[in-house]
């Protein structure tokens, strides 16, 4: 069974190519969402295993997602992802609830499977 992930980031671009990416290197993607209190609501619909998120997002920010996702039952496995570079946010990436943190340009089925055995 493929390791499901929702994907959640606010540009369609990026949703639609690290999806395709993560199909191709065994990932099930189940969903996406552009914002994140779309995620919250996805994320209880969806019940996937990893929930890849990005720190900059419209509302509620990839912090919070984290942060509201920890408080759950069966909580995904949650991995940041941005842009920048993990010191580009201090402390709060080491200090979040989170697995990990990939630089999107980083993004691939090897390193998220490092991040979440």
């Amino acid at each position: 069974m493929r390791p499901t992930v929702l994907i959640v980031d606010d540009h369609a671009a990026f949703r639609e190519s690290a999806s395709a990416l993560l199909g191709a290197e065994g990932f099930e993607v189940v969903g996406e969402a552009a914002d994140g209190e779309t995620a919250i609501a996805e994320v209880e619909r969806l019940r996937p295993k990893i929930v890849l998120v990005d720190v900059q997002l419209p509302g509620l920010d990839g912090f919070g997602v984290a942060d509201r996702l920890a408080g759950t039952a069966d909580a995904p496995v949650v991995i940041l992802i941005s842009s920048r570079d993990a010191g580009a946010y201090g402390s709060r990436v080491e200090e979040a609830p989170v697995r990990g943190f990939l630089a999107k340009r980083s993004l691939s089925g090897a390193a998220l499977a490092g991040l979440v055995s």
